[in-house]
């Protein structure tokens, strides 16, 4: 009888330790080490946010939702807003956008409609492992709905790149559902520049903001360098790594499927979760808006923590009255517009070195934290995982690399008949099927990191 009562003991006090790790477990102790950013890093997400608020909008001259301090764009840059109709649900809807002011172009795409089938058709369009691509896996559905977008508007985005004169950046932005559109879109981009009139690595970027889940962790790390993870404070999306297909079949009782994921992941050892490669990862570096504290009441000045981590990247479901609040892309741009202003007031006040030597050091450090990162998932065995992004770079006088006899003959064919780039042939000419059936990398194509596979689960 002792002995049960001792049994017993322990097992409560165990689960009372249990339950009070969980619940006084606060988004902030997951970014806690991480570097502060600084406002020049800073400053285009609060205008990506504001782009992405702009797709709601049906007509931009006379706006219906606009945030606190207005848009601050011209309607008249621009170039194509388009709707659910016009996409034929096969993706969100989005808008082109040329910056002038900041020398970008930039294509922003809204998140998930509660309302629109199509949407949850693209989220159910996966299972677990079913999609490799670049040595890992990622969503099939968001992935078909990259490349129809980049069929849609890659010629699109290639003409306003070349009347820039080949200044402008290219960039990518999304929200929620979009921002796993946007993240799968860059990493095609990154990989078949030449296709986009050769835009060098370092003019392509993307801010996914609320970031779904939507890539294994070897390539979340690998294009750290390009893809940029916003995070407000508690957001649910990024932390659970329940497919998006099932997150959303149970939006209505969301609260139940995030106490139940919470509780399965508790038991789960971080060394298996690791050497699962079919497992999601928000994707690229993380910036975290931090705003509340713990046993706090109301909203702090928040500020904002960068990172490219690796083990312990979002891991644990935050229980919270706010986590879906902190998923809408309202709140991210309020916060992000005041974490702005709060790090330009001290940095005013503070500011002892000159703003291109900044720049610089900052540089080497980002270029430093990805070397170490990669470094860190080759140490921790993660299947795939590489010590360089192995994206073979641009000349130093902006031109493309050379071309195997293949790739030339491919390009010149391109060229020769005027036709328009087939994003869908240029995916389909990395494989071949095997003996099986099964579709395998085309060894004899030279152009590195471009295993997709569109058309049947690998």
């Amino acid at each position: 009888m002792s002995l049960c009562c001792g049994v017993e003991c322990v097992v409560i006090i165990g689960f009372a330790r249990w339950v009070w790790k969980r619940c006084a477990h606060i988004s902030g102790h997951d970014s806690a080490n991480w570097t502060l950013v600084a406002p020049g890093e800073f400053e285009p997400i609060p205008r990506m946010c504001r782009l992405v608020l702009a797709v709601y909008e049906t007509d931009l001259h006379n706006p219906q939702f606009s945030p606190q301090h207005g848009y601050r764009l011209n309607p008249d840059w621009v170039i194509k807003r388009v709707t659910y109709e016009q996409t034929h649900g096969r993706a969100p809807p989005y808008l082109i956008y040329t910056d002038h002011e900041h020398k970008e172009i930039v294509l922003a795409v809204r998140g998930l409609n509660l309302y629109k089938e199509s949407d949850y058709k693209t989220l159910l369009d996966n299972r677990l492992g079913m999609q490799m691509f670049d040595g890992g896996f990622v969503h099939h559905g968001l992935l078909k709905s990259a490349v129809w977008l980049l069929n849609a508007e890659g010629e699109t985005l290639k003409r306003l790149w070349e009347e820039s004169g080949k200044e402008y950046g290219m960039v990518f932005a999304g929200h929620s559902l979009g921002s796993g559109v946007v993240s799968l879109l860059t990493v095609i981009v990154a990989n078949h520049r030449d296709k986009l009139g050769g835009v060098p690595r370092e003019k392509i970027r993307c801010y996914a903001m609320a970031p779904a889940r939507c890539m294994s962790l070897n390539l979340a790390v690998k294009y750290a360098d390009v893809i940029h993870s916003v995070i407000l404070q508690d957001d649910f999306l990024p932390r659970t790594a329940t497919p998006l297909e099932d997150v959303f079949k149970s939006i209505f009782c969301l609260p139940c499927l995030l106490l139940l994921v919470c509780l399965r992941d508790t038991f789960i050892p971080e060394g298996r979760k690791l050497r699962d490669s079919r497992r999601f990862y928000a994707p690229g570096r993380m910036y975290h808006i931090v705003e509340r504290r713990f046993c706090r009441c109301g909203r702090f000045p928040p500020e904002v923590r960068t990172a490219i981590p690796v083990d312990g990247r979002f891991e644990h479901i935050v229980l919270s009255c706010n986590a879906t609040s902190d998923h809408g892309i309202v709140w991210i741009e309020r916060e992000s517009e005041k974490a702005l202003q709060k790090m330009k007031e001290i940095d005013s006040g503070t500011i002892t070195t000159p703003p291109k030597i900044q720049k610089l050091e900052r540089m080497r450090t980002i270029e430093q934290e990805l070397k170490d990162a990669l470094e860190r998932a080759v140490s921790l065995n993660f299947p795939h995982a590489v010590t360089t992004p192995d994206v073979e770079p641009l000349k130093d006088n902006g031109t493309e690399p050379s071309l195997s006899e293949g790739d030339q003959a491919s390009q010149t064919e391109s060229t020769s008949t005027g036709r328009k780039t087939n994003w869908d042939e240029v995916v389909k000419k990395l494989f071949r099927k095997s003996e099986s059936g099964n579709l395998v990398l085309n060894k004899e194509v030279s152009a590195p990191n471009h295993n997709i596979s569109i058309d049947q689960p690998s």
